[in-house]
């Protein structure tokens, strides 16, 4: 064999990983603003640079949605709503991560190696900085509670929180409240009462804030909410110092996902130590790993908030939360105890609608 067909056969067996990817695309429909999530995609396409990745960021429900369509199935799938998240991968939307970066994953941040809890974000309040003047801002669930009953009339219509019938992730943060406080309901009758503008994602909350709309939010997504403050210094974020939830979003690969190994690669990258890195030091999504440091890890977060920290559990037990008989009791009371101060009830049989409610598909 001649010198120069040794050096081709040579080359194409080193290029061989590279043409393996080449133009190879991947598909990830998700519950994550390109705007926070940038710094993340961006780094896993220079560590790629031969997979075409396409992100769709869509509302919670849109994604669970896309998840059933046969026809047309993603890659990986990405949601705040972790209750939908683990009700398909328990129907078997999801296939098996076999990698070390899976094996070395907290227990308590997946399930049967088929989900993975990825970030680490806390729920907050936001308010406008010149609520002040008006009263004390809250920093507390009862605080919330003492400024509706007692400020009802000039906080009416300039208050906002989730619409939980057109918000997945909205609807999971109430059904957490109500296990971790006797006073939920007390809340959302106080919500209903001064006419609180229920909205379909963070953003619009956000958006009504820094325009003078809306001087108080409640149960925003932290993460947005930091990069919006950052931007925009009219509006405060506020932790709960009483409690304070913390979502994960879930991701999976999907069991017909039609390009597996970018699919793989793209999972084991938001696992692995440098996923991981740009999450902690570059978004506002906090890392889960132990082993990075940054701004905005799970272990400065709970060192900075303690105990008071509430993890929504990843496990079998969010499968109780999107069980329809479960589902439809909670929002019927939902409706009965958001109205209750606000209007007559409605004729029995009448058909009951949410008021206040933001059309857009987003989450």
């Amino acid at each position: 064999m001649s010198i120069r067909r040794v050096a081709l056969v040579w080359l194409l067996g080193a290029m061989a990983p590279s043409l393996a990817w080449a133009d190879n695309p991947l598909i990830v429909e998700a519950a994550l603003d390109r705007e926070v999530a940038a710094p993340l995609l961006d780094a896993f396409e220079a560590a790629h640079p031969h997979i075409q990745l396409t992100f769709r960021d869509r509302s919670t429900l849109e994604v669970d949605a896309r998840v059933a369509d046969a026809d047309d199935p993603p890659d990986v799938v990405i949601s705040s709503a972790m209750p939908w998240q683990m009700s398909r991968v328990n129907e078997g939307y999801a296939q098996r991560l076999d990698s070390p970066a899976a094996q070395a994953w907290p227990e308590w941040a997946k399930w049967r190696d088929e989900v993975f809890g990825f970030t680490f974000e806390p729920i907050v309040m936001a308010y406008r900085l010149d609520l002040s003047r008006h009263m004390m801002p809250p920093k507390t669930h009862a605080d919330m509670h003492t400024l509706l009953t007692q400020h009802r009339e000039t906080l009416r219509d300039k208050v906002t929180t989730y619409s939980p019938s057109r918000s997945g992730v909205g609807y999971s943060l109430f059904q957490q409240d109500a296990r971790y406080t006797t006073r939920f309901w007390d809340l959302v009758t106080a919500m209903g009462a001064a006419d609180t503008n229920l909205e379909a994602n963070t953003r619009s909350m956000l958006e009504g804030l820094s325009e003078g709309r809306y001087w108080l939010g409640y149960n925003l997504l932290g993460s947005y909410a930091m990069v919006w403050a950052q931007s925009h210094p009219e509006v405060i974020v506020q932790v709960p110092q009483d409690y304070s939830l913390v979502m994960m979003r879930m991701a999976f690969i999907h069991r017909d996902a039609p390009h597996p190994a970018a699919a793989r690669a793209f999972l084991d990258f938001l696992l692995g130590r440098e996923g991981q890195r740009v999450i902690a030091g570059e978004t506002p999504l906090f890392s889960v790993r132990s082993d990075v440091v940054g701004p905005y890890t799970a272990q400065r977060l709970r060192d900075q908030v303690g105990e008071r920290l509430y993890p929504i559990p990843l496990n079998a037990s969010l499968l109780a939360f999107v069980d329809p008989s479960r589902r439809t009791a909670f929002m019927d009371r939902w409706q009965r105890e958001f109205r209750r101060l606000s209007q007559p009830a409605p004729a029995q049989g009448a058909a009951i609608t949410e008021p206040r409610i933001d059309k857009s598909p987003k989450r």
